[in-house]
């Protein structure tokens, strides 16, 4: 039992840590990659996983994530169409624990 824990915990973390790195190497909202530390967008992955958990719909990804940049800078500034690359980043991950 407790191995099974251990390797679901294992995956939930290699989950977070992909979800973090197109969130900090693609998304960049505000422009901090390599700059910032890596968690800069800590905060949004666990809504980015609900979403890839669940409905797995494009479009909920992208108006999470305009949302966020409208959070984070105030103002509209992601292109739909560089938000859509991202989302179909984040759709292409097995978020399976």
């Amino acid at each position: 039992m407790r191995a099974m824990s251990e390797s679901r915990e294992k995956r939930a973390a290699e989950i977070q840590n992909a979800i973090r790195q197109i969130l900090y190497r693609d998304w960049d909202a505000i422009g901090v990659s390599g700059a910032a530390p890596e968690d800069e967008y800590d905060s949004y992955v666990g809504g980015v996983y609900r979403i890839l958990a669940s409905s797995r719909s494009e479009e909920a990804l992208i108006q999470f994530l305009s949302g966020a940049v409208e959070d984070l800078v105030g103002s509209q500034e992601s292109a739909p169409e560089a938000l859509r690359l991202v989302a179909r980043k984040l759709l292409a991950l097995d978020v399976r624990l």
